[in-house]
C-alpha cells in the first residue's frame, strides 16, 4: 500500500474530524480522494482534479453501488476504503427506544457493512485493497450510558475481523481503528442523546457530565490520527487493531487485563463442562 498518486480513498463521513483529516492528508501526499457526506455541500471547499464529492447516506443501501461506480468512472479504481460515518449516542438501554437502537446500528454497522461488502469483488479484481473501519476504544471497553453506541462498535469490529480472514487471500487488508478522546463533532453536533432517568443520575448521569465537560477538550489531534492511520496502512507488516491516544491504549489494556484475570479464575469450572468420559466399551 506504498503511497502514490495512483492511489485512491473512498471515505464517508467527511464533514469533519477523521474523515476530513483523512482527505487533507491523502490530498497532501499526491494521492486522489473520493470525499463522501450525507450533505456534501458542506464539502464544497474540496475543489481540486483529485477530488470527487459525492453525496451519500451509509444507511440507503441503494446509494452505495452507484457512490462506488462513480468513483471507478472518475479514477479508474478504490485502493482504500474508510468506513467513518458515524453518529454520538448517550443514554442508557431503558432510556433509549428500539429506534435509537436500530438508528446507531444502521449508521455504524449495517452501513460500513453494505459498504465494505460492495467494495470487496472490486479489490479483490484489482488483487490489492485496504479497508479500513473507524470504529473505538468503545469497539473493546464500555462506559455507562454507551450501549448503544458500544453495540455498534463491538459488533463492527467483530464482523471486520472475521472478513480480514476472508479476504487476506486476495491481497485485501483490513485495519481496524480504534481512537480514544479526539476534538471531533462525535460529543458535539453529532451527539443524539436519550431523555435522562432519574434512576440512571449515579452511572449515566456521570458519563453525561463528562460529554459535556470533554467536548472541544479532548486532547486528540484529528491530524495526527489520520497521519498515524497513513503510517499503519504503509507499514511492511500492518496491525489488524490500531488504537490511537493514550487513553485508548491505557482503556483496552486495563479491559485485556480484566478479561485475561476472569479467563483464568474460572478456567476450571469453564473446562468442566464438558460430558464425563465414558469407559471402554461405552459401558457405565
Amino acid at each position: 500500500m506504498e503511497g502514490s498518486k495512483d492511489r485512491v480513498w473512498f471515505v464517508t463521513g467527511c464533514t469533519s474530524g477523521f474523515g476530513r483529516a483523512l482527505v487533507e492528508v491523502a490530498r497532501e501526499r499526491g494521492e486522489r480522494v473520493v470525499a463522501t457526506a450525507r450533505r456534501p455541500e458542506a464539502l464544497s471547499d474540496l475543489d481540486g482534479d483529485d477530488v470527487l464529492v459525492l453525496g451519500l447516506d451509509v444507511t440507503e443501501e441503494g446509494a452505495v453501488e452507484p457512490a462506488l461506480d462513480a468513483a471507478v468512472e472518475r479514477f479508474g479504481r478504490i485502493d482504500v476504503l474508510v468506513n467513518n460515518a458515524g453518529v454520538g449516542f448517550v443514554g442508557a438501554l431503558e432510556e433509549a427506544t428500539i429506534a435509537d437502537l436500530r438508528r446507531v446500528m444502521e449508521t455504524m454497522f449495517f452501513g460500513a457493512a453494505t459498504l465494505t461488502r460492495a467494495v470487496v469483488p472490486r479489490m479483490r479484481a484489482q488483487g490489492a485493497g485496504a479497508i479500513v473501519q473507524i470504529s473505538s476504544m468503545g469497539g473493546q471497553t464500555t462506559a455507562p450510558g454507551y450501549s448503544a453506541y458500544c453495540a455498534a462498535k463491538f459488533a463492527l469490529e467483530g464482523l471486520s475481523e472475521a472478513v480480514a480472514a476472508e479476504v487476506a487471500p486476495f491481497g485485501i487488508r483490513v485495519l481496524i481503528v480504534e481512537p480514544g478522546s479526539f476534538r471531533t463533532g462525535l460529543l458535539g453536533r453529532s451527539l443524539q442523546a436519550a431523555p435522562p432517568l432519574e434512576e440512571y443520575a449515579p452511572t449515566v448521569g456521570a458519563t453525561r457530565a463528562y460529554i459535556e465537560r470533554e467536548d472541544g477538550r479532548q486532547a486528540g489531534d484529528p491530524a495526527k490520527a489520520a497521519a498515524a492511520i497513513v503510517q499503519a496502512l504503509d507499514a511492511e507488516a500492518p496491525p489488524l487493531r490500531l488504537a490511537l491516544g493514550a487513553d485508548a491504549v491505557d482503556a483496552i489494556r486495563a479491559k485485556h487485563e480484566a478479561l485475561r484475570t476472569d479467563l483464568e479464575r474460572w478456567a476450571e469450572v469453564a473446562r468442566a463442562t464438558a460430558f464425563d468420559a465414558q469407559p471402554p466399551g461405552g459401558a457405565r
